[in-house]
């Protein structure tokens, strides 16, 4: 914050869109160093590639119900019954990776701290979902001036949630007062908030060698630190930093105020997505990714872990951009009144209940925003339901583990597919998820008594025949329940 209060020339633009597209950004940089890793592995028509540079080979295969869900073999007939309790464990701590997580990012006023007055207000709220089961994701721009009731605070603009949280030090100061606020106001929890410096945000995609998006109009922007007005034609282009941050600042274009401004932000979100996870960038983002990690990451506060920023990473490479809902409270979903605030008369928007109730639906797909969760039930049940593909390798000491492994998977129902012999000796047992599949990491975890996160690696990797790696090592050898 200190760096941002030192801006000799600081923007009154909403940068919520920044912080969406950090994350994208920097979750791009874990997804393509991890297939960057596996391209180094020689790959030779007629033999299935294994993560890595191993050489796995094929079980006889599982035996398959007509729903393609293994079943037991005989061998395995006569093994214990998988776990129904999942143990405590701290991978992840506070997402358990299995259900609907949302973020709110929040852009704000440095008029505030321009002027003095104080902790500076949000100017930009827009709250991202992502939900692992369905593999579907949303983002809902929120207007400054929507009229709501900030616990603690009463009714006022939902700009000023930020403000307060900070001037009065709350538990969780400002972000955690707009995550309250918002949470009030839709409905639905937020584990998380972001924010970001917009000139952090300039320079990454000056680093990225710019941005490829298409304008629908052309439009007049202003930039900061420069005087003059410049045009953005309308069309598919390359756009520098700041261009991007021009077009995404401007909300006087279009009568549209706030609203089209959000359309706008919207709008570049998208693109740098598809710049990010287009398969053909891949090579290009895997050289310059650490350039646009360092210049981004030093404007960037969040209380998203590294952790979790590589699981959304991998669960975002596997989104289609079809199955990403957008929307904006706009001027239909509430109406524009003056209210007293401050002593003074001010124009808010005050919110129709059940119209944003619909747009929080729309956005929150299958289940709806007050369901967030995904599926609950028996862990071995909802394993063999996500029928992620898994190989075994063998790590440790003793021979034929890998197959005896196999087997006792199978058994238990995983869609065990590959074995073979590991890179190099494992002390402990390791599990690599190439693919979103985190029912059946959980439940993997659970069979073979990790409780480290270091023995968890998130690697996507799209092209990987797998879904999971299990490298099991010598403490499995020494402790394993297998006859």
């Amino acid at each position: 914050m200190k760096l941002l209060h030192n801006m000799k020339r600081p923007s009154v633009g909403q940068i919520a869109f920044w912080i969406v597209a950090l994350t994208l950004a920097v979750a791009g940089f874990f997804f393509v160093r991890g297939l960057a890793t596996c391209w180094s592995a020689t790959r030779l028509p007629g033999i299935t590639p294994a993560s890595c540079g191993t050489s796995p080979t094929v079980l006889d295969g599982p035996v398959l119900n007509e729903q393609g869900t293994p079943i037991a073999t005989r061998l395995a007939e006569t093994l214990p019954p998988p776990p129904v309790e999942i143990p405590k464990t701290d991978i992840p701590e506070p997402w358990d990776g299995a259900s609907r997580v949302n973020i709110l990012f929040l852009g704000l006023d440095y008029r505030d701290w321009e002027a003095g007055a104080g902790a500076p207000r949000s100017d930009t709220m827009i709250l991202f979902t992502v939900d692992p089961l369905t593999k579907t994701a949303g983002m809902i721009s929120i207007p400054r001036d929507l009229w709501v009731n900030i616990p603690g605070f009463g009714y006022s603009r939902i700009n000023t949630a930020y403000s307060n949280g900070e001037a009065y030090k709350l538990p969780g100061g400002g972000p955690g007062l707009a995550m309250r606020t918002v949470e009030g106001l839709l409905g639905v929890p937020i584990q998380y908030y972001a924010q970001i410096d917009f000139l952090a945000f300039e320079e990454a995609i000056d680093a990225m060698g710019g941005l490829e998006i298409c304008i629908p109009e052309s439009i007049r922007v202003s930039v900061v630190g420069r005087e003059n007005k410049f045009l953005i034609k309308e069309g598919c282009q390359v756009l520098p930093g700041y261009l991007v941050l021009g077009y995404a600042r401007d909300r006087k274009s279009g009568g549209g105020g706030d609203i089209d401004r959000a359309k706008r932000q919207q709008l570049v979100i998208m693109a740098l997505r598809d710049q990010v996870f287009s398969p053909e960038n891949f090579p290009r983002m895997v050289a310059i990714a650490p350039d646009v990690y360092r210049e981004a990451s030093v404007g960037l506060r969040t209380n998203l872990s590294f952790n979790d920023a590589m699981r959304l990473g991998s669960l975002m490479a596997q989104i289609p951009v079809e199955s990403i809902q957008r929307g904006v409270i706009d001027y239909t979903m509430g109406s524009l009144e003056n209210v007293a605030l401050g002593g003074e008369n001010a124009s808010v928007l005050k919110p129709f209940p059940d119209k944003i109730r619909e747009l929080r639906d729309q956005i929150f797909t299958v289940g709806g925003a007050l369901s967030p969760l995904a599926a609950q039930g028996d862990p071995a049940t909802l394993m063999q339901a996500e029928a992620a593909n898994v190989r075994v390798l063998n790590g440790s000491l003793t021979t034929d583990l890998d197959r005896l492994t196999g087997n006792y998977l199978l058994g238990q129902g995983v869609r065990v597919l590959e074995i073979g012999q590991a890179d190099r000796l494992y002390d402990r047992t390791v599990i690599y998820v190439y693919k979103p599949s985190l029912y059946t990491m959980k439940y993997l975890q659970a069979v073979f008594g990790i409780s480290s996160g270091s023995q968890i690696r998130i690697q996507p990797d799209p092209a990987a025949t797998v879904d999971i790696e299990v490298r099991v090592g010598n403490d499995w050898a020494s402790s394993n329940p297998m006859p």
